[in-house]
């Protein structure tokens, strides 16, 4: 019983850290180059998200 009540509260304390610091984490991840290359390979991989980029970039029908 009290190693599932540790392990409920290091999971807990490891998502509140991670949450508080989340814009930390994410610049020192994105900080070296081979990690940005995989995460925008992979964001870009995603279809929705390539159309509605490109079409942002290079522009496209207008939604007036």
């Amino acid at each position: 019983m009290s190693r599932m009540l540790t392990s409920i509260f290091m999971i807990g304390s490891i998502g509140y850290f991670a949450f508080r610091y989340r814009y930390r984490i994410i610049n020192v991840l994105l900080g070296s180059g081979w990690m940005r290359r995989i995460a925008v390979g992979s964001i870009m991989s995603m279809p929705g998200v390539k159309r509605k980029m490109m079409q942002s970039v290079f522009g496209g029908p207008s939604e007036w």
